[in-house]
């Protein structure tokens, strides 16, 4: 079957300086770019910038537009496939960073504008190893087919999703203000890396999902942890996500497997906290640790030029 995935209309793309700052949060890493004249971010020369050997490599890309719109900064966001997102937990708390070592947030509580909603941040602490101690507002979860633009007639009625070469998987939509379906690892369902990479591209990619979706396998360890292995739409597997934690999170204290208040999320890069109130209201915590700054060179702006 032939798997279309809609692309959502975020309007014309800024360019970008060739500046840049890298951090990552966990081993998921973003780099920064302000908005200017230096390189057109198109899907082709996105995917050159984040190429593990053949550009700087990174599972994103942040770009801070000129107009901050009365706050700290408005940004847009992109996959390494060229793609654009709604939001990343990780790359808003590597912005965060950026912002800090600009002088433009102190360690008071801020607010960043993307895809349209507006985010509540704080940098609580920076050590001299450039190691950032980071929070965020995630706002409320909401579940949901709605919530993820997921075609209601794709689940049957024990809320499950039928996968080619792997049968009925019971799905949890969750919107963290971007599309999760949170797996439960039970019953015969392994908690492990195979089973996920076994799932989770089908999954994705599932044309329920009007926009794609990111997806999580989870286990939960009562009272207050929860283990999760990640597969992020535009990305593949990954070591982190700050959304993938607060998604997972929010399911579980939703579907009563853990109760409401702070839970220790952890991933195959480390944990994150993650408060989920019993409104599923969510806030996420965690470290970013910066790696570096530099320019893009003449020459590889000049094999990027024009690529859209």
């Amino acid at each position: 079957m032939l798997q279309r995935i809609m692309t959502r209309d975020f309007g014309a793309r800024p360019s970008a300086v060739r500046e840049w700052y890298k951090a990552h949060g966990l081993g998921n890493d973003y780099l920064v770019f302000e908005e200017g004249d230096g390189w057109l971010p198109g899907p082709v020369a996105i995917k050159r910038v984040c190429h593990r050997w053949e550009g700087i490599g990174a599972d994103g890309i942040v770009i801070v537009l000129r107009e901050e719109e009365g706050v700290a900064a408005s940004v847009r966001m992109f996959n390494p496939d060229g793609s654009e997102f709604e939001r990343s937990g990780n790359g808003l708390r590597v912005l965060a960073a950026w912002l800090h070592r600009h002088g433009r947030v102190g360690e008071e509580p801020f607010t960043v504008a993307v895809a349209g909603d507006m985010i509540g941040m704080c940098v609580h602490s920076r050590d001299s190893r450039g190691r950032y101690d980071i929070e965020l507002e995630m706002g409320q979860a909401v579940l949901g087919p709605g919530a993820v633009a997921l075609a209601a007639d794709a689940l049957d009625g024990l809320g499950r999703i039928g996968l080619v070469d792997y049968g009925p998987v019971p799905v949890v939509p969750v919107s963290i203000g971007n599309p999760h379906a949170v797996v439960f690892a039970d019953g015969d369902r392994d908690f492990e890396r195979a089973t996920l990479e076994r799932l989770a591209p089908a999954l994705a990619t599932h044309p329920g999902f009007a926009y794609g979706t990111n997806v999580q396998l989870a286990r939960p360890v009562p009272p207050a942890t929860l283990d999760i292995l990640i597969w992020e739409r535009g990305v593949g597997r990954t070591t982190a996500s700050g959304t993938s934690a607060c998604a997972a999170a929010a399911a579980a204290v939703a579907g009563g497997r853990l109760d409401a208040g702070p839970i220790e999320v952890r991933m195959e890069g480390g944990g994150f906290q993650v408060r989920v109130d019993d409104k599923l209201e969510v806030t996420l915590r965690g470290p970013v640790q910066e790696v570096g700054v530099g320019e893009l060179a003449d020459g590889f702006v000049h094999g990027l030029h024009g690529e859209r």
